[in-house]
């Protein structure tokens, strides 16, 4: 028999195997987040998050280990399930992969005209055009979590695969039309970062660890 102290973090541990635990917990997370950001307590939610952690040479808030550190882990998974799903899956052929890529590039232009429509005249709003160009993947894909298997395996790769493409293709535009100064030393030792990841998976590497040494810094 199962030792009664046992039991709590049994259930817990079942509970996070569950495909609708992580949909749940980052809902959850975000609605604490809210009810902290506008209660007498967002001063101390805000210096939570601008917490420094790290070696002197790498200081960092905890906001941007966050952005920077976890959701560069995140892109990494989920676009490796998307590879999977164009070599061997639901976007393995051209038509299948095209429509997403056209739902994406819709979800991009038409907020982003929809916005300048409504702050015509207003120059200085205009400048945030892009803003709802980009779709939140996490909670796009939290959405389906909580789901689960009552939705079809097929729209959820659509759905996936069109956050995704959405979300690169805002990153891009930011890059492009948001950039003052742009580090050539950067983009140089990010392309070589890049290289050496392709190198890997030429050569058939498997293990995930070369891939997140070399990834963090390429995505940071």
């Amino acid at each position: 028999m199962t030792h009664p102290l046992r039991r709590p973090f049994s259930f817990i541990a079942d509970f996070l195997r569950l495909e609708t635990a992580a949909g749940f917990l980052l809902m959850a997370a975000a609605v604490v987040a809210l009810i902290l950001a506008n209660s007498p307590a967002a001063p101390l939610y805000r210096a939570t998050l601008a917490i420094p952690i790290g070696s002197p040479g790498a200081n960092l808030p905890l906001l941007l280990w966050i952005n920077d550190g976890l959701m560069a882990l995140f892109f990494l998974l989920v676009g490796l399930e998307i590879k999977r799903e164009l070599l061997v899956g639901e976007l393995s052929s051209i038509k299948r992969a095209v429509l997403p890529g056209a739902a994406a590039i819709g979800g991009m232009v038409a907020p982003a005209l929809i916005y300048v429509a409504a702050n015509w005249g207003n120059q200085p709003a205009l400048r945030g055009w892009a803003i709802p160009a980009a779709t939140d993947i996490a909670f796009a894909l939290g959405v389906l979590a909580i789901l689960g298997r009552r939705v079809p395996i097929s729209l959820k790769v659509f759905l996936t695969a069109l956050a995704i493409l959405d979300d690169l293709g805002a990153i891009i535009i930011i890059g492009l039309f948001y950039t003052s100064q742009v580090s050539w030393t950067a983009v140089v030792l990010a392309l070589a970062g890049l290289a050496l990841l392709l190198a890997f998976n030429r050569f058939g590497v498997r293990r995930i660890a070369p891939y997140l040494v070399v990834g963090l810094p390429v995505f940071r």
